[in-house]
């Protein structure tokens, strides 16, 4: 799974309801329906922001030597990539919850930091200060993205059920 968007769809069931909703013709059912799925899938947009600023990175003391110094960015790496965890639902065409990491949000060195930082050995090599002769390493918590998702798809998947047999219930 890739760091960046998860979908949580029941497709078939979700493509259905949408058409009987479009035939119905009920804006107040569609709106209904597309809040309560946002409900469903704010507990894994929120736990994910904030998996996201409580990662723990760690990096390799420092050598010896005369280094070091304030850095030239005032700008929080975590806080800024949670800043950019997005949730969008619709109940039309691709029916769903997605969260997803909006790159357009990032900074432009920051746009692939979340893959780098959701890598299986859960290592970040980047330049020192931006000197590409000079290479730094972090480590942090691998996988991440996938371990969020994991541990709520269980609860999202039952409650977007129970919102799909609700509504079936009123169309029909």
């Amino acid at each position: 799974m890739a760091v960046g968007s998860v979908q949580i769809t029941g497709t078939g069931q979700l493509l259905e309801l949408s058409r009987r909703l479009r035939a119905a013709g009920g804006p107040r059912l569609r709106q209904n329906m597309q809040r309560r799925i946002r409900r469903a899938a704010e507990p894994l947009h929120n736990d994910m922001r904030q998996t996201i600023r409580n990662l723990p990175i760690r990096a390799e003391p420092r050598k010896a030597g005369n280094r070091g110094g304030p850095s030239p960015t005032s700008r929080p790496l975590r806080a800024t990539i949670a800043n950019a965890v997005r949730l969008s639902v619709r109940t039309s065409a691709n029916p769903g919850a997605r969260v997803w990491i909006d790159r357009s949000a990032l900074p432009s060195d920051l746009k692939f930091m979340p893959e780098g930082m959701n890598k299986a050995n859960g290592r970040i090599r980047h330049p020192v200060f931006g000197n590409r002769r000079r290479w730094a390493n972090q480590w942090t918590t691998p996988l991440w993205w996938e371990t969020t998702v994991r541990s709520h798809t269980p609860r999202m998947t039952a409650e977007v059920a129970r919102v799909l047999d609700d509504v079936r219930r009123q169309i029909t």
